[in-house]
């Protein structure tokens, strides 16, 4: 069947006419029959691969048969400027058959949102944390304004799917269900990840199994997470041949400027980065070089990346430095070569990167690893290894999101004014968690004024006025914590954030910033609405900005490595320097590694370290369940635990036969709390919980002390 001729004829001729398409790229042509069908779909394809044609042409074209009227479309995206990079696009798509498309997000202007309003457009493109915003503001009609939503797209899924991001998404569109009175068929939209099948059931939340869904994904050879490989294809991307791929081992940032100064003349190069930090010491540094440089990382202010992009778009011979949020396909136009210092944390955003490549006919994906250190040479052969056997990580949604389940009920005391103390439960359709076994979280926000109750109806108390009131209770509608900033300013120009200690510490002379790549000297600090006032100086910035979040090697990345140093090799290219350094890092660590399981060394000063090689979650964990061994101020890391130094092997043995049988959940610090954005909205005890559950890995754990342990000593 020629899937292509079910699509609206109008549209087919703009495809052929306007677009100048001779045929539809396979996803496109196989997303057409379930998307038409009204199915759930997931449809997985590298960047660049056409996906959000293969989602929208379907959509419009069940919009003309169907008769659609009003906002029947939701098109959402994980970050604003990807949003305005696809509105453009979109909104072509949508003239042709005299339909319409808007965006809605933070940095759209009040009138515009008036007109939307007003105007109800087709398709609206959106985040979800403005989509809440809608929810609960006085000033929509959401009743009115979704009454004919009958689709939902969800560009990047996978970036929603793995953090508490995504159980707000399940929770904002069990609840437009509802709203609309109407399932809503959902699309999501993907690169390559680890267990497709599993994100589409996720995805499709309470409506998973009551009807059809399909996992769309003809150019893409699918990875199982844990197999060696993918049947019939050599690397899971459906990537480039090992050559395109080099990793080099350079010593320093500064060197790295040298070679990223010194190749591909010419040319367009994107450079990610693992810090922002390190965007903007490495954008220093190029600049120093006379390299045309711009930078783009979530500080700098959104107009500043916004010019930092489109002049990086419109020149050639040029770099741009970037943490991920250049990651997720914002059009940055045609590039030649991406250059990644370190290694990023996963296969995954590996995949991502490598696929801003390779776009233009007759070129090829690439991707050019220059790392800094030993440690970082070993974690980017180990991820390079885990790519070429056809590995990518399983998108999977944080256990637990009870803070998301707090968040949620007040929100909907916002949205409906009143709701039923009996009847709350049912506007998440049964989904867990978000059902009547958040009861408890219920009663504590009753008992604790967040919510009141009066004649059966639940609605907003005074303490979640005080806690979340802001700005219309505006706050409530993002579901992370981040650190506090100070927002820096050159006259009435933003330029971006910074971390405030670089405002307190103690210097001489001048206090300056690095920001934007160019440093700044600070003339004026408004502590009470945390802004400085900064003016340009040559030289002598510094960057800094506090890490939210707990960080640390996954257990796959770092048994990676110990396969490296085993004498793993990836599939990519070795520069000289770096299968040098690569040799030394294996000779200098052949102490630590053995491929028969764990080493226990004694080092040449009594310390008594655990060799694990098993992640830093894992690691938690089984501090956490050894902890009577386990010396107590220095603990473990993302390779290690470190053990009392009395501790013997008959000790050892007596303690760990059992250990796999009773593994204990790390243990939480006050502090960490605060990270748990509405963690003050639950009793501590669950607070606790939640974070202990996603602080451990208990089959990584497990795996570790089903291996032998040997006890060694290292030689003086």
């Amino acid at each position: 069947m020629n899937e292509e001729a079910s699509l609206d004829p109008v549209l087919l001729h703009h495809v052929v006419n306007s677009l100048g398409w001779p045929q539809l790229r396979p996803l496109q042509r196989e997303a057409v029959g379930p998307l038409l069908a009204g199915s759930d779909a997931l449809l997985l394809a590298p960047t660049a691969g056409g996906k959000t044609e293969a989602a929208v042409f379907p959509l419009l074209s069940r919009m003309a048969r169907d008769g659609w009227t009003g906002t029947s479309v939701l098109y959402l995206c994980p970050l604003r400027a990807l949003l305005n990079n696809l509105h453009p696009r979109i909104e072509r798509y949508t003239g042709w058959l005299g339909r319409t498309a808007a965006l809605w997000h933070g940095d759209v202007h009040t009138a515009a949102r008036r007109a939307v309003l007003w105007q109800r457009p087709d398709i609206l493109l959106t985040t979800p944390e403005s989509l809440e915003a809608m929810l609960v503001s006085v000033n929509v009609d959401h009743r009115s304004f979704f009454a004919g939503l009958r689709a939902v797209v969800v560009d990047e899924v996978h970036a929603f799917a793995g953090d508490d991001r995504g159980w707000h998404l399940l929770a904002v569109l069990e609840r437009l269900t509802r709203v609309a009175d109407r399932p809503l068929q959902r699309v999501g939209l993907s690169a390559t990840v680890g267990n497709p099948d599993e994100l589409l059931t996720w995805l499709r939340g309470s409506a998973s199994g009551s009807r059809p869904g399909r996992v769309v994904a003809p150019d893409l050879p699918t990875p199982v997470p844990g197999t060696d490989r993918v049947p019939g294809s050599r690397v899971a991307s459906g990537g480039p041949p090992a050559g395109e791929v080099e990793l080099d081992y350079i010593g320093s940032l500064a060197n790295a400027a040298k070679v990223i100064s010194a190749l591909h003349a010419g040319e367009k190069r994107l450079v990610f980065c693992e810090s922002r930090q390190t965007v903007e010491e490495l954008g220093q540094l190029l600049r120093e070089r006379g390299v045309t440089t711009f930078l783009s990382h979530a500080s700098l202010s959104a107009d500043e990346r916004r010019r930092s992009e489109q002049a990086f778009a419109e020149a050639r011979d040029c770099v741009i430095v970037s943490t991920s949020t250049l990651e997720l396909g914002i059009d940055v136009g045609d590039l030649d070569r991406v250059v990644q210092i370190d290694a990023p944390g996963t296969v995954a955003s590996f995949l991502q990167r490598l696929g801003r490549t390779g776009r233009r006919p007759g070129s090829t994906r690439n991707c050019l690893f220059l790392c800094r250190t030993g440690e970082e040479l070993i974690r980017a052969a180990a991820l390079l290894t885990l790519w070429g056997r056809g590995w990518v990580e399983p998108v999977v949604a944080p256990p637990e999101p009870r803070h998301i389940v707090a968040q949620q009920v007040l929100a909907l005391c916002l949205q409906e004014n009143r709701v039923g103390d009996r009847l709350w439960a049912q506007a998440w359709n049964g989904l867990p968690p978000f059902g009547p076994g958040a009861e408890p979280i219920v009663r504590h926000l009753l008992d604790h004024g967040y919510l009141d109750s009066d004649g059966g109806l639940l609605f907003i108390g005074p303490e979640a006025e005080r806690r979340f009131g802001r700005r219309h209770f505006m706050d409530m509608t993002a579901v992370f914590t981040g650190p506090p900033e100070f927002t820096v300013l050159q006259g009435r120009q933003e330029l971006g954030r910074i971390d405030p200690s670089l405002l307190t510490e103690e210097v001489r002379g001048d206090r300056r910033l690095l920001l934007g790549g160019r440093s700044w000297r600070v003339t004026y600090v408004d502590w009470r609405r945390r802004r400085c006032f900064v003016e340009p100086v040559d030289g002598g910035g510094r960057a800094r900005w506090t890490s939210s979040g707990w960080q640390g090697a996954s257990h796959p990345l770092t048994r990676g490595m110990r396969d490296v140093l085993l004498g793993a090799e990836p599939p990519v290219r070795l520069t000289t320097r770096a299968a040098q350094r690569l040799t030394t890092e294996r000779v200098d660590r052949a102490p630590l590694v053995h491929p028969g399981g764990s080493l226990v060394v004694r080092t040449s000063d009594g310390d008594l370290i655990w060799w694990t090689w098993a992640g830093l979650r894992a690691n938690a964990t089984l501090t956490a369940t050894l902890g009577e061994v386990v010396d107590p101020i220095h603990r473990f890391d993302d390779y290690t635990v470190r053990l009392r130094s009395d501790l013997d092997r008959a000790q050892w043995r007596a303690l760990v036969a059992d250990a796999a049988q009773r593994l204990c959940l790390p243990e939480v610090n006050t502090r960490a709390l605060a990270g748990l954005k509405f963690s003050v909205a639950l009793p501590e005890r669950l607070a606790r919980a939640t974070l202990a559950t996603r602080l451990a890995d208990l089959p990584g754990a497990a795996a570790v002390l089903d291996e032998p342990v040997r006890f060694v000593a290292l030689a003086h």
